[in-house]
């Protein structure tokens, strides 16, 4: 039974000295706030410290928060309940490490030591170096304290707002805050002079606010602390901070990136990163069985200047004026940083839209080029070929010359012989005048049409009669049809037809179509001898429709018969219906041939009337 009882207790033993391992293992630490876990700029730094904490230790830690609320009034009997409550909690097992965040906490430690944790190490961190006690100081205590440099702070506000006249200080009225209001102003008088300085301490953050929203334009605010106003009011969190920004009108400058963030426009601070990592350091070398008294850094100072792009953006404070070496966080990027990718796209796309639509617009000009040059040649050879088709008219032009010509001569020869006589008949004289006017006229005219179809100029658009151009080529022609003994007939349309176009160009096409028809009329036909010439309209469409009575064209011909250099004349090159064809497309118009049921050809030119 001895054997059994001893086996057993030695069991009993190794499965309870893992437990005793463990539970060595963990560490418990109690921090203390000074006002609440949520109010800043404390609460940030409890946020960061076990942040830390968690990251450097190398044990589990059992971490518990408790909050000096009479700080926030100053009254002292809640302490000793405080006390005898903390005493009570921790009664059975002592904490590892104790560590204070604040002035209030790391005051209320000091004074309370004795009666709390007097063997427990702590560590008082987030506290000016002013505020600790350090004559009282045990060997048990470590301090990671702070050193304010607030005329730094004030000198950076008149570099980067030049044209400061005054800076309005916003702090509360718990007994923490006025400690500093009487600090701050010593260093205040420093600047006597140079920047009023405005305090409103006594009065509830709510009226503080209404005088932010109307200062004037040469004003700065600097944000210390608003833990509790003069009404008693607390602000936890970002309340305060928040409606501040919300109603200023003057840029917000603190001393604490605990504050940093959205409101600030910044200035030299603290770093909460700098401050919690250091203090957890020295916890964990605590903890570790360090020495306090060997863990006593030296006080930590604002660090550079860092400053918050959006609010420097928003006051219109530019960046050539802030201090040396400072930073600008929150710096939103530009349109071309965010969007790189997409702009470079877009870019390259327009590169290759551009380089498309230049190149169309080259192929455009030259295509132009090209068009006005073609008219040009078109001009050129429509002229060769109207000289050609006046040289076939020689013969009538000279007789329709000549004829009024002669009438002349002999009109005044008669009128000569007349006023020879001793009493010449005036009236008859005058009638022999008319008739020399009118066959002078008649071979102006004659002239004019001439001159007309014989004209080098470039191709010119404008709205014509039709009509009017159709009937002054027939004039040209209608000799040369009566010395052919053919009939020339033409029926224009009874109401004006107008048309866009070329009126020469236009007469040279219907001239070389009538001579055509004549030429299609042999000295052999015994049949009868007819072209005939019409105008209609059909839509909007003006018609022009030459036919003759001819033997018509072969069936195999017709397909080729507008085609260059294609002919059934002996003598002809083939150029005058290519010709007329290029023409009447430059016009938008179309021209076609066709055999009559009866006989002959029929011509049809198809173009657009003009509005």
């Amino acid at each position: 039974m001895r054997v059994w009882f001893l086996a057993l207790l030695t069991l009993a033993s190794c499965l309870l000295e893992p437990s005793a391992a463990l539970a060595q293992q963990a560490k418990r630490v109690v921090i203390l706030h000074s006002f609440g876990r949520d109010f800043r700029p404390w609460g940030q730094y409890a946020k960061s410290i076990r942040e830390q904490l968690d990251r450097l230790s190398p044990w589990h830690l059992d971490i518990q928060d408790h909050s000096l609320v009479a700080a926030r009034f100053g009254d002292e009997d809640p302490q000793a309940a405080f006390v005898s409550y903390l005493k009570a909690l921790n009664a059975r097992h002592q904490p590892d490490l104790i560590v204070s965040i604040g002035a209030p906490a790391a005051n209320f430690v000091q004074r309370n030591r004795s009666n709390l944790f007097p063997r427990v190490p702590m560590v008082l961190t987030a506290v000016e170096q002013r505020r600790v006690d350090s004559a009282n100081l045990s060997p048990e205590d470590s301090v990671v304290a702070v050193a304010h440099d607030f005329p730094r702070s004030f000198n950076t506000i008149l570099k980067v707002l030049p044209a400061t006249k005054r800076i309005v200080v916003v702090n509360g009225a718990s007994p923490n805050e006025m400690v500093w209001r009487r600090e701050i102003q010593k260093d205040a008088d420093l600047f006597a002079g140079k920047v009023e300085f405005i305090w409103h301490d006594g009065m509830s953050f709510e009226a503080i606010l209404q005088i932010c929203a109307a200062l004037p334009p040469d004003s700065a605010i600097f944000w210390h602390l608003m833990n509790v106003d003069a009404t008693g009011v607390a602000y936890e969190g970002d309340r305060a901070l928040q409606a501040l920004h919300k109603v200023a009108n003057a840029p917000i400058f603190s001393y604490d990136d605990g504050f940093f963030g959205r409101e600030i426009v910044g200035g030299p601070m603290y770093s909460v990163e700098e401050i919690s990592r250091l203090t957890a350091t020295v916890a964990v070398r605590l903890l570790g069985g360090e020495k306090p008294a060997d863990a006593r850094p030296a006080a930590v100072r604002f660090a550079a200047a860092k400053f918050d792009w959006r609010q420097l953006h928003r006051w219109g404070i530019s960046e050539s004026r802030l201090p040396p070496g400072s930073e600008v966080f929150f710096r939103e990027p530009s349109i071309w940083q965010r969007y790189r990718w997409q702009m470079l796209m877009i870019s390259a796309a327009f590169l290759v839209q551009a380089g498309l639509i230049s190149g169309l617009l080259h192929e455009r000009r030259r295509r132009r080029f090209a068009e006005i040059e073609s008219r040009q040649r078109l001009a050129e050879l429509a002229h060769a070929n109207r000289y050609s088709a006046v040289g076939e008219l020689t013969t009538s032009i000279a007789h329709e010359l000549n004829q009024p010509l002669g009438s002349i001569l002999t009109n005044a020869e008669t009128a000569e012989l007349m006023l020879r006589a001793s009493s010449p008949d005036i009236d008859e004289v005058r009638q022999i005048l008319a008739d020399i006017r009118r066959d002078d006229q008649r071979a102006s005219e004659v002239i004019r049409r001439l001159r007309s179809i014989l004209k080098k100029a470039p191709f010119e658009v404008r709205i014509i009669e039709l009509n009017d151009t159709v009937r002054e080529a027939i004039d040209l022609v209608k000799t040369l049809a009566g010395g052919r003994r053919i009939s020339l007939i033409y029926v224009p349309l009874l109401t004006q037809l107008h048309v866009k176009g070329d009126p020469v160009q236009l007469q040279q096409v219907i001239l070389n179509l009538i001579i055509n028809a004549m030429d299609a009329i042999s000295d052999a036909d015994a049949g009868k001898r007819e072209v005939s010439v019409s105008t209609l309209s059909t839509g909007n469409q003006a018609e022009i429709r030459i036919a003759d009575t001819g033997p018509g064209i072969p069936a195999s011909d017709l397909a080729s018969l507008f085609d260059p250099f294609f002919t059934t004349k002996p003598q002809g090159m083939g150029m005058g219906l290519a010709i007329a064809r290029t023409i009447v497309e430059a016009h938008h118009g179309t021209i076609a041939a066709a055999n009559q049921p009866a006989g002959g050809a029929l011509f049809t030119i198809r173009l657009p009337t003009a509005r």
